[in-house]
């Protein structure tokens, strides 16, 4: 069976991930797109029928606080792939990896997942094939989307 284990040594060190920034036409066009639609997509992501949204809920590695937010996570076998459109700095991303673990609600159903690994391309291929079709996979690329986070789904 594949998940995100099975990446093993071919993972980077999480302790110390190289820095990945969003591409160019993320920060400039979708950047501050996020302020206004972030409120409204928290609601909708995780909810049945509205694809290609799921919510990360995680807790601070500062703070301690609770937070939630969306992402465009989908599920290929026991692992979860979220394309890391904001680069791999992006608070929520760095919350979920120094806390090992986290909740994400995709299509109304809450799932506990742990061992956050991040990948490139090549190491998430498998994955990403699985979860995206080729119109969405052509997407990511375009959005200059260069690492993944991929997370393992817990044994209930």
């Amino acid at each position: 069976m594949m998940d995100a284990s099975n990446i093993g040594q071919a993972a980077p060190d999480r302790s110390t991930p190289a820095v990945v920034r969003p591409s160019r036409f993320v920060r400039v066009v979708m950047g501050p797109m996020t302020k206004m639609l972030n409120p409204a997509m928290r609601k909708l992501a995780g909810r049945r029928h509205v694809m290609m949204a799921a919510q990360v809920h995680h807790v601070g590695r500062k703070s301690g606080r609770q937070y939630v937010t969306p992402v465009g996570a989908r599920l290929a076998g026991r692992t979860f792939v979220i394309p890391l459109t904001f680069g791999n700095q992006s608070d929520w991303s760095r919350n979920v990896r120094a806390a090992g673990r986290c909740s994400i609600r995709l299509n109304g159903v809450d799932n506990q997942v742990s061992r956050p690994e991040l990948a490139d391309w090549a190491q998430a291929a498998p994955f990403v094939r699985m979860a995206f079709n080729p119109v969405l996979r052509a997407g990511l690329r375009m959005l200059g989307i260069r690492q993944f986070l991929l997370l393992t789904l817990d044994d209930r």
